[in-house]
């Protein structure tokens, strides 16, 4: 086999975790501005009224929520993690420095998010239990 042959099967198996099955796909797909269905943390239901006007924009590595009261930054995803994973990183606003692992799962326009606000670990299962900074969130996709 020669050395040609050799580079471009390296390259191709670099490159197979990043888009191997629906994973790839997630990183153009969950890109969009997103609004909450529901939610809850540690345990309770999140304000109807705050869900109402809180939206996340996601596009390519950066985020926004609320372009008014603007917290921004950035955010990466693993989709090959089991449950895939998700990490934000405040660069602006109140979240400004801090980290916060998350898991993800994404079906069409529905995205669901678990965030650990505090210090713990990455969450493993979408459930916000009580006593806990676990913020669950279901999105739904902003139509235009």
């Amino acid at each position: 086999m020669n050395i040609r042959i050799l580079l471009i099967l390296f390259t191709i198996a670099i490159a197979m975790p990043a888009s191997a099955g629906n994973g790839g796909d997630d990183v153009k797909n969950i890109q969009g501005t997103w609004t909450i269905a529901s939610a809850e943390i540690g345990g309770s239901p999140f304000p109807p009224l705050a869900a109402k006007i809180i939206t996340l924009k996601l596009d390519d590595g950066k985020y926004v929520v609320n372009a008014e009261n603007a917290d921004k930054g950035t955010y990466t995803i693993d989709p090959t993690a089991k449950p895939k994973a998700l990490d934000i990183i405040g660069t602006e606003g109140p979240n400004a420095g801090k980290r916060f692992p998350c898991i993800y799962e994404l079906s069409g326009d529905t995205l669901k998010v678990c965030y650990q606000l505090g210090e713990g670990p990455r969450p493993a299962e979408f459930k916000s239990p009580a006593g806990t900074q676990i913020f669950l969130v279901t999105y739904q996709r902003k139509v235009k």
